[in-house]
């Protein structure tokens, strides 16, 4: 099987001090002391994610980005790393396991933490080329299932027994989720997008009542999981920079604004390979989801609509990044298309009252 997540050369302008964090290892992280080699993964749009390779084992570094502390509420690895830990003591088995978390900023620019390297396959559509192959109709079918069943699974945790209800404040939540991505969204603004502002318009007046709250990861899609290719499984879930507490329809939207259907367009294949054959369709995915875990999702419509323009905002912080020149990643020229293509489909789904 090929190893479908490898690292290579650390960008232009990403560079980490190695020898800076071999002093601060050897103070603090003691089997890390010794740094063979720094790479980093390609994937993802917003925070860095590096490879540190050690004479005994592999590490994950995670950092946030040049320009992170302009973004309120974003990139914050304290909370990332703490929510990791969290879910260790609850004896949740899918994640990395976290090992160091460091807040002095002069060691890499920012505040990182340290984790575990899990071994295994994440399915980015930057190397789809690559791996095609690797990828057959019944595989993907499986894997889609699989991604369900576990997103199902985490909304079922017991979050008072685990006291994973202290990440957050629940009651209230869908509206201060729909108003405060719209002041992300003005605090980042570039250029004028009216769907924008009509799509917020829409869900600020069509919030529905909350049930009752779950954990809740955000940010839940293929290239944020780690599989087991071969026995087509979930070794662990990424990136939980995200997650909180709340209504749990509000992570199950969010995943549905990532999963591309083949009749997509170009700019929605690009966040998930969930429009290759054999994976589940949207509403195949909501009937799959409530075999296990059989909430009310009448009112699916408002937290696709809301995944989207979320995603939307998400894009539109990351290109204005790139206008102030914060960042020179390339990826990221074009991405107020993104913002138009986001807030377009939106607007459509509201208009047909049904996913587009």
């Amino acid at each position: 099987m090929k190893n479908l997540d490898q690292a290579s050369e650390v960008r232009k302008g990403e560079e980490l001090d190695q020898e800076k964090l071999k002093q601060y290892f050897k103070n603090n992280v003691t089997e890390l002391s010794e740094i063979l080699e720094i790479k980093q993964f390609a994937g993802g749009y917003s925070n860095l994610t590096y490879l540190i390779k050690t004479p005994q084992k592999e590490y994950v570094l995670r950092k946030a980005p040049a320009g992170a502390a302009a973004i309120k509420g974003g990139h914050n690895m304290k909370r990332e790393f703490g929510i990791l830990d969290a879910l260790k003591n609850a004896n949740f088995k899918q994640i990395p396991t976290p090992i160091h978390f460091c807040e002095d900023e002069s060691i890499v620019g920012s505040e990182f933490y340290i984790m575990e390297k899990v071994v295994g396959s994440i399915l980015r559509t930057s190397q789809l080329k690559n791996i095609k192959d690797e990828l057959s109709e019944n595989r993907m079918h499986n894997l889609s299932i699989e991604l369900c069943k576990a997103q199902a699974e985490l909304h079922k945790i017991d979050i008072f027994a685990s006291k994973l209800d202290q990440l957050g404040k629940p009651e209230g939540y869908i509206k201060r989720q729909v108003n405060g991505w719209h002041e992300r969204y003005l605090n980042s603004k570039t250029d004028e997008v009216q769907n924008m502002e009509s799509v917020y318009e829409w869900l600020s007046h069509n919030i529905p009542e909350e049930i009752k709250p779950s954990l809740i990861h955000n940010d839940y899609k293929y290239d944020n999981v780690v599989l087991n290719l071969e026995k087509e499984a979930i070794l662990a879930i990424l990136d939980w920079e995200m997650t909180t507490i709340g209504d749990p329809r509000m992570d199950l939207g969010t995943t549905l604004s990532y999963w591309a259907e083949s009749g997509d367009q170009p700019f929605e294949k690009n966040f998930n390979l969930t429009w290759l054959p054999g994976n589940l369709k949207r509403t195949e995915y909501i009937a799959e989801y409530q075999k296990i875990n059989p909430i009310d999702l009448k009112d699916i419509l408002f937290f696709y609509v809301f995944g989207l323009f979320k995603n939307a905002v998400i894009i539109q912080q990351i290109y204005a990044r790139y206008k102030k020149g914060l960042t020179n990643d390339p990826r990221f020229e074009h991405l107020n298309l993104g913002v138009l293509r986001l807030s377009e489909k939106a607007n459509q789904s509201i208009l047909s009252k049904e996913m587009k």
